[in-house]
């Protein structure tokens, strides 16, 4: 770095996928030096950034090695192992959110005996090593199904099995026995929807809260967004915000913490947490005053957070799934004729059936046909009309 700008702060993310690519563009506008860690040069991240260390983002020599290059350290993923992490800090890498908070993203039992100490609202749920256990549990509450879930390791529906008798959870058991991952059970809670809520905390302890936003995930993937969630009565909405902001600051968070809650008849229960930008607020980027990357940074540099208020009354995000065509840029044309408003974001992936490898989203007045739009958009993206 030249001399002239020694004082500018050197961010450094671990991790070269699109959460990455998209905190790098916000960092521009805020001129950071920004550059992250990549095992690839053809990770998402790796392919626009215009600094990039290869390396191990989970091993202990390159992790150190890119901490000791920066002033913070941030994440676009949450499988650093905690050793790793450890070790950064006693060597005096600066990580945000740090060890003591991230252990609580990383691992499940952690995060569900944390939810309950805080007396978060959650489903029942339990640690389980065999199939009795899990048989227990499941005759103890309402019965078959039951939902099992890796521990550690899981994302994207990856490490979650709904299980809906004993044969399906001996099945889950065995192979998390043989592969030493811990489990735990939970109710499968009888929810009307999926909510979630993104909240920024800096180290001053200042905390900036999005609006509630209502997610549509099949198969353990997120499909689409409504921001806000449409519906939602304000109550309901400014407790969910609440307890995202209780979560953040009992957790010591810095950073975008995003929350995943089911929506019930009694109220929101917790579901996941992520400390990182997260799928379910790719929305800001268009339809807030500040986006959730741009947050993210400002809140591990320390900087006063920005605003996080709407830019519409409504504002849809698409996830864009890989389909049959993999020349998806011929495509646009189509798109950008048929419907302007719409803005496309694609993360530089090849293409491959069910990868994600953007998204759109468009803003509005009438979530409905906002809804209708996005998933026209995305569908002709994907290539579902050939």
């Amino acid at each position: 770095m030249s001399e002239r700008n020694r004082t500018v702060p050197r961010v450094g993310m671990v991790g070269g996928g699109q959460l990455s690519r998209m905190t790098h563009q916000a960092g521009i506008g805020l001129g950071v030096d920004f550059s992250v860690l990549a095992t690839s040069p053809t990770d998402s991240a790796a392919l626009v950034c215009g600094s990039v260390t290869l390396g191990d983002d989970r091993g202990l020599d390159d992790v150190l090695a890119f901490a000791k290059a920066h002033d913070v350290v941030t994440f676009d993923h949450e499988h650093v192992p905690e050793p790793v992490l450890r070790a950064v800090e006693e060597a005096g890498g600066l990580l945000r959110p740090g060890r003591a908070a991230l252990r609580f993203a990383q691992d499940k039992l952690r995060m569900r005996t944390r939810m309950a100490e805080l007396g978060a609202p959650s489903p029942r749920w339990r640690a389980v090593t065999t199939l009795e256990h899990v048989a227990d549990f499941a005759r103890e509450g309402g019965g078959w199904p039951v939902v099992l879930k890796a521990a550690r390791g899981g994302y994207d529906g990856k490490g979650v099995w709904v299980v809906a008798d004993a044969d399906q959870a001996r099945e889950v058991v065995d192979r998390a026995a043989a592969e030493e991952v811990p489990l735990l059970v939970e109710d499968k809670v009888a929810f009307s929807r999926e909510l979630a809520v993104q909240v920024a905390r800096s180290p001053h302890g200042q905390v900036a809260v999005y609006p509630v936003v209502e997610t549509v995930q099949r198969d353990g993937i997120c499909h689409e967004v409504i921001a806000p969630a449409p519906g939602l009565a304000e109550d309901k909405a400014v407790r969910a915000q609440q307890l995202a902001i209780e979560i953040a600051q009992a957790l010591d968070v810095t950073g975008v913490l995003a929350v995943e809650l089911f929506e019930t008849a009694d109220g929101v229960v917790v579901n996941e947490l992520a400390m990182r930008p997260h799928n379910s607020g790719h929305w800001t980027i268009e339809g807030a005053r500040t986006s959730q990357f741009e947050q993210h940074l400002r809140a591990v540099l320390n900087l006063p957070l920005g605003s996080p208020r709407t830019n519409a009354p409504y504002t849809v995000m698409a996830n864009l799934l890989g389909g049959r065509d993999p020349e998806v840029y011929r495509r646009y044309l189509h798109v950008m004729a048929r419907d302007p408003e719409v803005k496309v974001h694609f993360y530089g992936k090849d293409v491959r059936p069910g990868r994600k490898i953007g998204h759109v989203t468009v803003t509005g007045e009438d979530y409905q046909d906002l809804l209708e739009r996005a998933r026209d958009a995305a569908a002709y993206l994907r290539g579902d009309d050939q």
